[in-house]
């Protein structure tokens, strides 16, 4: 089978992050062409690789050499590329969130269903972290009993000044409304946040911590416990308590070692390492399953689903009240 010609519409660090996991580690593809509006930079990035080099990412989306897209660009600028890959009938691949509204989102799934194929993919890439997917297969199994509820915690050590309130949703917590409805098999139904004591650690614009909760139709609750200045590393926990016994995500492997008249493990500190082969997985799930005319990932729906949850959240954080979140029915079109 040939290789999947690629285009990267984005050339910042995700967009060059995969270019070089795509060129250098991965099999199946090869970028065949890049834009961005920064074109200085795109040329810098596509030029070694003989890529051609586009200022926009019509002209790229609509080059007869590139059979699929990858979109790395800012979350606002998604929603023109995904548009444009879908009028030309190419499979792409969207960096989270697919939009930065639940309106361009829902657009976006109404064009696909109208077209009758399914060509989105979304990057929630922990739905291919290896300690997930063992979560999801002990679920799954039934072992363990329905679940009943359960607690996650999104730990960072810092964020910059730019970094505000309603980011803890939209930036950092979104991953964990993609991951969590998919381990359990549960569509959600509202949502809650409330703001314990604040760390003097934040700028004055940030509320930091943050507790969100998240109510299935099952009557599941999901708490999450978003700290993202909470210094001592990046750490990433879940624990789900279910009938028949207790499931918590397993950790990064490190040494543990005794030092100074203690014992020692350390923290991972970077989410890029944390999730690394996550990355490679994910996309070299996608160009498999892509070569095949399949998705296999996150779809379109779920980009939808994850924005109409973010708002709710983000709107419960003004006000503390519990907001509805209202989706509706997976359309049979994404089943």
């Amino acid at each position: 089978m040939e290789l999947l010609r690629i285009g990267v519409v984005g050339c910042g660090a995700i967009g060059r992050e995969h270019i070089d996991r795509i060129t250098n580690r991965l099999s199946g593809g090869k970028v065949v062409a890049v834009s961005d509006l920064f074109v200085e930079g795109a040329h810098k990035v596509g030029e070694p690789l003989g890529a051609t080099v586009y200022s926009n990412s019509a002209d790229l989306v609509n080059d007869p050499d590139v059979d699929a897209v990858i979109c790395t660009t800012p979350g606002f600028a998604h929603q023109e590329t995904v548009m444009q890959a879908l009028e030309a009938g190419k499979p792409i691949f969207c960096e989270k969130p697919l939009t930065t509204s639940a309106e361009e989102s829902l657009e976006i799934v109404e064009a696909e269903m109208a077209g009758g194929k399914k060509l989105v993919q979304v990057g929630f890439m922990r739905r291919f972290d290896q300690s997930y997917q063992q979560v999801k297969e002990m679920l799954d199994s039934g072992e363990f009993g329905a679940p009943l509820y359960l607690k996650c915690t999104h730990w960072n050590p810092s964020v910059d000044d730019n970094y505000d309130t309603e980011m803890a949703v939209t930036d950092t917590a979104i991953h964990e409304i993609d991951i969590l409805h998919w381990l359990v098999n549960d569509d959600y139904e509202s949502a809650q946040v409330m703001m314990p004591r604040q760390t003097s650690d934040k700028h004055p614009e940030l509320k930091d911590p943050q507790l969100m909760f998240l109510r299935c139709k099952s009557g599941l609750i999901a708490m999450i416990e978003v700290f993202v200045n909470c210094k001592f590393g990046y750490d990433i926990n879940c624990q789900i308590v279910c009938e028949n016994g207790v499931i918590d995500l397993p950790k990064p492997s490190f040494p543990t070692y005794r030092k100074a008249g203690g014992m020692t493990t350390p923290i991972e500190q970077s989410w890029k390492k944390r999730f690394i082969q996550a990355y490679d997985v994910e996309i070299q799930d996608w160009i498999d399953a892509t070569r095949k005319g399949e998705v296999h990932g996150p779809d379109a729906w779920d980009g939808l689903i994850a924005n109409l949850t973010a708002d709710a959240l983000v709107a419960s954080q003004k006000t503390g009240e519990i907001v509805p979140i209202q989706a509706g029915e997976r359309p049979e079109f994404y089943k």
